[in-house]
């Protein structure tokens, strides 16, 4: 065991803002250690490196003592959102004891968000759920190729569409994780990925949150991105994608990217990035694309590079290649 990481502390807590009853509230945000996600154990997904938040050998004591933390820093946010390596519904990461001691705790808030993966979002659990839940499924996109091949989810499209309706059904409200530009996407074909699964996953989802890829470390993602062979997204593709929904889909959009305007997730030229992930944060509130109403000379840039990935047939980073080139041309 990481002698260095107590399994009884959280890994992370903080305070933010998010919706609830078509609301903007306070929402407390707390990361347990678990014993990790099942699926990673089996390889996991090429973008995530959430195992590092993870040990082994984590008791229900341990996570006991971490729900005391979260106690002591909740504050009767309306808004709670508690996340693992991989899934709350998971009995090998959270117990139900331990699950249902989290319930009772924050029996009184709104709203109580969670992640799963949707084959363990059975009925039998469901029933067992208080009806103040939201339970987040990590989709990433509705393509079957995308899904197997660029991300290795380990389930398909038609498990978390299943998953969103047998949650609904329960009377119970669902979050859907959408992933922009997965791995071997060119720039244009990430867009059109994320406009077609935001309108799969509409007909199952109550809110529908496009995650603009985030390199993170050690992960096979980064490995590539190191080589040159991966840029995450521009930040002109999420705004696209989200213009495109509006309007469009019952479900709120919204976008919180992790990583927005570093050289690891989603940016533009560095001197727009924060005044356009400005603009997305407050469109994921208001829903009015007219927050959306902001551009920059890097637009034309952008446009650019989706011709040239088109031209040549490749989803590698063009502009850092001709950087190279260009230096080695000196």
């Amino acid at each position: 065991m990481d002698k260095k990481r107590s399994p009884s502390q959280l890994e992370a807590s903080w305070k933010e803002k998010d919706m609830s009853s078509g609301r903007t509230v306070d929402a407390m945000v707390a990361i347990m250690r678990t014993n990790g996600c099942s699926w990673a154990k089996h390889g996991g997904c090429t973008m995530c490196g959430y195992a590092g938040a993870s040990l082994s050998g984590v008791t229900s004591e341990d996570l006991m003592g971490q729900l005391d933390q979260m106690s002591r820093r909740y504050d009767n946010e309306p808004f709670v959102k508690i996340y693992t390596s991989g899934s709350f519904l998971d009995d090998n990461e959270v117990p139900e004891e331990v699950r249902d001691a989290v319930f009772e705790r924050f029996k009184d808030a709104e709203r109580i968000l969670f992640e799963s993966r949707p084959e363990y979002a059975t009925d039998d659990v469901l029933r067992t759920l208080p009806n103040n839940v939201t339970i987040a499924l990590g989709l990433e996109s509705s393509n079957a190729d995308v899904l197997s091949v660029s991300i290795r989810k380990g389930f398909t499209a038609e498990d978390s569409r299943a998953a969103g309706l047998r949650i609904r059904a329960a009377g119970l409200k669902v979050r859907t994780y959408l992933l922009l530009k997965p791995l071997y996407l060119t720039e244009r074909e990430a867009i059109e990925d994320a406009v077609s699964s935001i309108m799969f996953a509409d007909g199952f989802s109550d809110e529908i949150s496009l995650n603009p890829l985030n390199v993170q470390r050690s992960t096979f993602t980064e490995r590539l991105w190191k080589r040159g062979e991966y840029r995450p997204p521009w930040i002109w593709s999420l705004t696209e994608v989200l213009r495109r929904c509006s309007g469009s889909v019952g479900a709120r959009l919204m976008s919180s990217p992790s990583g927005g305007g570093t050289q690891r997730g989603v940016h533009n030229c560095g001197e727009c990035d924060k005044a356009v992930l400005d603009a997305v944060e407050r469109f994921s509130f208001s829903q009015n694309i007219k927050d959306l109403d902001i551009d920059c000379s890097c637009r034309n840039e952008w446009v650019g590079v989706m011709a040239s990935e088109t031209l040549l047939g490749t989803a590698s980073d063009v502009l850092r290649a001709m950087d190279n080139d260009l230096a080695i041309g000196k």
